[in-house]
């Protein structure tokens, strides 16, 4: 369920001809000089670069895979260490969030080289095959929850198997592995110490580098936070999030009036499609229209992707209505990125790609973690469908990097922690558990965003990062951002 962008825009590649650049205070090594041109065609002046670094610590005399990163010079007077931007999933490509989150990267670029990397198993990075599997579920037939779970522990099965035949070690993709290739990052960029810039599985990233002696930081700022024992979400806190989106809308007149009670629409239309199943129309993936028998179930892993934001919540509030009124909804408007497998690739074989996949199984969660999962999900919205590998749990016991690598860091680092009220998938609450035993972490609460608050930052949360890289003092405080109308759009 997790889907990034893929294409990197890059053009004009000139051979870099010495090490040292403008807005640099430090020395790189091997990069090259480029125009990033993005989605958008705005073309940027820029290095690219990489470094070696052994693919599985604890094998001596292992082989070694180049981990890839684009490097944007700083435009500021006085540069900080270099920022090392982590992206979410895991699976994303620091490099391609270029292009969906440009205004950020320039804005820091005022403090020092941003440096987009592309953590291992990742973009540049990955030299891991995608494998697809033996599996189909049908698209047109009714599939139990037992069935449909099989199907994805059964996947998983195959693509093990081909794994191992291609010799992919999925031991050497963790978050530990990808913590101790930062200071091997910053090493290559012959710096004293880095800044992490992380999002949602970044900031998981960047909770574990917290904790690793040897990683060199200076400073953290991350949002949409993902603890350590937070890789499977607690079915709870999406109930929680509902309760706050309910008093979002009721702030809305007309939207109260179409949604009074939202948890209650979503009980009745689960009931509804439990008992019978809805036929509809999907385009697939050339496009192409198809039938597609929509179970609770679908909807639960549609809710689970569509609640990370409120902008996109509005299409699942449509579509849920719709039901509840008895018509067929249609899934056209909704942007092919952010609908989860299910439904993006009804009725082609389950397919896996090794590093979201290991990365996930080896973060694992304790065992009173599991046992609260297994309790609250039961009677939640959503059930067990908030992160799909919960299913795989169990499965592949040696990846599992033991409960000492779940525990909070304590650290006296400086972090700067944002967090919007309305992020469906690391909820407030989960946020704050997440990041204590911090010694001098700043909160600051975003009224009103979701999980990607980066995508459209507000002038108050620019003001406040780059107060926190100026290395000004910063309170916790709480800044809102402007709601999306959430009332039903005519046909």
């Amino acid at each position: 369920m997790r889907i990034f962008p893929t294409r990197i825009g890059i053009v004009l590649l000139v051979t870099l001809c010495g090490p040292g650049f403008a807005g640099t205070n430090f020395s790189a090594r091997g990069e090259e000089q480029f125009v990033f041109e993005t989605w958008a065609k705005q073309k940027i002046e820029a290095f690219k670069g990489s470094f070696a670094v052994p693919e599985n610590r604890r094998i001596e005399d292992g082989r070694s895979i180049r981990i890839g990163y684009v490097r944007l010079p700083a435009t500021g007077a006085v540069a900080t260490p270099p920022i090392v931007y982590l992206a979410g999933g895991p699976g994303g490509s620091g490099i391609a969030a270029i292009n969906y989150r440009t205004r950020m990267f320039m804005e820091m670029r005022k403090h020092g080289d941003v440096i987009a990397l592309d953590q291992r198993g990742t973009g540049v990075s990955n030299v891991l095959p995608t494998c697809t599997s033996n599996q189909q579920a049908p698209t047109v037939e009714r599939v139990s929850d037992r069935a449909y779970a099989a199907a994805q522990r059964a996947a998983l099965k195959d693509c093990l198997s081909l794994w191992r035949e291609k010799s992919v070690d999925l031991s050497a993709y963790n978050t530990l592995e990808n913590a101790r290739d930062l200071d091997a990052l910053r090493v290559h960029l012959g710096a004293d110490n880095i800044v992490l810039w992380g999002v949602s599985y970044g900031s998981h990233l960047a909770l574990a580098a917290l904790k690793e002696p040897d990683v060199r930081i200076a400073k953290v700022l991350i949002s949409s936070v993902e603890g350590l024992d937070q890789t499977i979400k607690l079915p709870s806190g999406a109930d929680r999030y509902f309760d706050r989106l309910q008093r979002a809308i009721d702030g809305q007149p007309t939207a109260k009036g179409a949604f009074p009670d939202i948890k209650a629409l979503m009980r009745r239309v689960h009931a509804r499609l439990e008992r019978k199943p809805l036929l509809i129309r999907l385009k697939s993936r050339t496009d192409a229209p198809q039938d597609f028998l929509l179970h609770r179930r679908d909807m639960q892993l549609l809710s689970a992707t569509l609640i990370a934001d409120p902008e996109s919540v509005v299409h699942l509030l449509s579509i849920y209505r719709a039901l509840d009124l008895g018509e067929t909804p249609s899934f056209d408007t909704i942007p092919r990125r952010l609908l989860p497998d299910n439904l993006s690739a009804a009725g082609e074989p389950i397919s896996l790609d090794p590093m979201p996949v290991a990365m996930d199984i080896a973060s694992g969660m304790t065992g009173q973690h599991r046992a609260q999962v297994i309790r609250e999900a039961k009677k939640a919205l959503l059930g067990e469908y908030l992160d799909y590998t919960f299913l795989f749990d169990g499965m592949v016991p040696e990846l599992d990097l033991g409960d000492s690598f779940r525990t909070n860091p304590r650290s006296a680092v400086p972090v700067l922690v944002l967090s919007g009220t309305l992020d469906g998938r690391t909820v407030f609450e989960s946020q704050r558990e997440a990041v204590r035993g911090l010694e001098k972490a700043t909160m600051i609460t975003v009224a009103n965003a979701g999980h990607n608050l980066f995508d459209r930052p507000s002038p108050e949360m620019l003001a406040i990062m780059q107060a926190f890289m100026d290395g000004d003092a910063v309170a916790d405080s709480t800044i809102a951002v402007e709601l999306p109308d959430f009332a039903p759009r005519n046909p």
